[in-house]
């Protein structure tokens, strides 16, 4: 990790970052692809938010609020702004007829190239456009990074439908026209270095005329109409809410009610950075690796029965509460799961574990070799562990066993690090009834079929017994 320690690494993962990480490495094209069973690569989609309205109508700070509330999310904002044409020496000449609110004074086909490069995790340069002396080359661009979050904001952004097909979210921002006249004029006369008599004249010759024809019709596409714009907070924080439940959503939960992926922060993502890292010196793997599985364990622990109990503070108050499941096991997959035990011994006191030896080579984890087990098994709640989920082989043949064993399948809970989709479709379609608990899911699996990215061989940097 070189001199950096650390601890400052984590600290600064978890400011708020607006265009996503900035990561210095090997091009892309020296990164071994993944692939799915279906030979396809995997990409996660970022969720694209579209933003409209009238000019001055409050669409920045419906972003800026938006982006201050998923500070924990690496969010990217694109203005329609930015892609204005450069102005010809003819046009230049009669500056003040062209009408900047006319769909034809964007550059379309450069923002959906910009978004598509953004979409399939590709780094880009946004121009910068000029508003006095109309071009786009005068400022250096600004780099923008692959986000989990693109917004799109501008008054035109939701008139192309190509552009309208990009988003998960469409939002016309409405404000009273008076308002909006009110703003512009201070905003072009501060911010565009324009005269009074100039905005208005523009307003009534183009502005006007441009939201009536072209920025009014497109409110109709809109899943979401907020009035008062940025004033309307509540609007905001209900905006916020479902972003973070979609967000919040891996794909493959979607189609597995039975699949739990934590939610991802700034602190989760600079630890999984870290354990990743081929360059961690094992100390500080075993250290992060502990607070990752400590998180999965307590997260597992979370979706099992309670009941509900009251009891006496030392006030003399009441206090409803719950009760912890009583009837507990765990079961560690040898020898990578043997790492998952403290962290469940940690947080349930006195728990019984018991242990599983399973032959894998490659593709194929059908050999069971050991297996030693609490008699009573079939009587309790079991936390099968197993920081990495590849194919699945291995985690199927180990659950197979627990059926053998007695115990019901809605009693069986499994939590692991980081899962294969090939995995996840292995196990929580042939067990519905079982519950998975991951902190994240990986791209795939190459031909050797280890995960993508992956942590290594998780057994031996966590032991130390890796031949560095």
């Amino acid at each position: 990790m070189g001199s950096q320690p650390v601890e400052d690494f984590i600290e600064a993962s978890s400011g708020v970052h607006y265009s996503g990480f900035h990561m210095e490495g090997p091009n892309s094209s020296d990164i071994e692809k993944p692939t799915t069973s279906t030979g396809v690569n995997v990409l996660k989609q970022p969720f694209v938010i579209g933003v409209a309205g009238g000019a001055a109508s409050g669409k920045t700070t419906v972003c800026d609020l938006i982006i201050e509330q998923l500070r924990d999310q690496r969010v990217v904002l694109v203005n329609q702004d930015s892609f204005y044409h450069n102005l010809t020496p003819e046009e230049l000449t009669k500056v003040h007829e062209y009408n900047f609110d006319h769909p034809d004074a964007f550059d379309t086909e450069q923002l959906l190239s910009v978004m598509d490069k953004l979409k399939h995790g590709q780094a880009v340069d946004i121009p910068k456009y000029d508003f006095k002396c109309y071009k786009n080359n005068v400022f250096p661009p600004r780099r923008v990074n692959p986000s989990d979050v693109i917004i799109l904001e501008g008054i035109l952004i939701f008139h192309d439908p190509r552009v309208r097909d990009l988003m998960n979210m469409k939002i016309f921002v409405d404000t009273d026209a008076d308002v909006r006249l009110a703003r512009r004029i201070r905003r072009d006369t501060v911010e565009k270095g324009r005269d009074i008599a100039t905005v208005l004249d523009q307003y009534s010759k183009f502005v006007k005329r441009a939201f009536d024809d072209f920025i009014l019709p497109t409110k109709k596409y809109a899943d979401i109409i907020i009035p008062r714009g940025g004033d309307n907070h509540v609007a905001v924080d209900l905006i916020v809410q479902h972003i973070r439940t979609k967000l919040g959503q891996h794909d493959l939960c979607k189609i597995y009610p039975n699949l739990y992926v934590i939610q991802s922060t700034f602190q989760i993502r600079g630890m999984h950075t870290l354990v990743r890292d081929s360059k961690t010196t094992k100390h500080d793997f075993v250290f992060y690796a502990d607070r990752l599985i400590r998180l999965v364990v307590e997260h597992g622990l979370g979706h099992l029965p309670f009941t509900e109990k009251q009891v006496i503070t030392p006030t003399g108050s009441v206090y409803s509460g719950v009760d912890f499941c009583k009837r507990l096991c765990g079961v560690s997959v040898i020898r990578s799961g043997e790492s998952m035990e403290n962290a469940l011994r940690a947080c349930c006191k006195g728990i019984k574990i018991g242990k599983i030896l399973i032959h894998r080579e490659g593709d194929n984890g059908q050999q069971l070799i050991y297996e030693k087990l609490p008699e009573d098994i079939a009587e309790r709640h079991v936390l099968l562990l197993d920081p990495i989920l590849g194919t699945g082989n291995s985690a199927v043949e180990a659950i197979s066993l627990l059926l053998k064993k007695g115990v019901p399948e809605s009693k069986i809970l499994f939590l692991n690090l980081i899962s294969a989709p090939q995995g996840v479709h292995m196990v929580c379609k042939r067990f519905p009834r079982i519950k998975m608990v991951t902190s994240e899911i990986e791209m795939g699996l190459n031909k050797d079929f280890r995960v993508i990215p992956g942590m290594g061989e998780f057994g031996d940097r966590y032991f130390g017994t890796d031949e560095d």
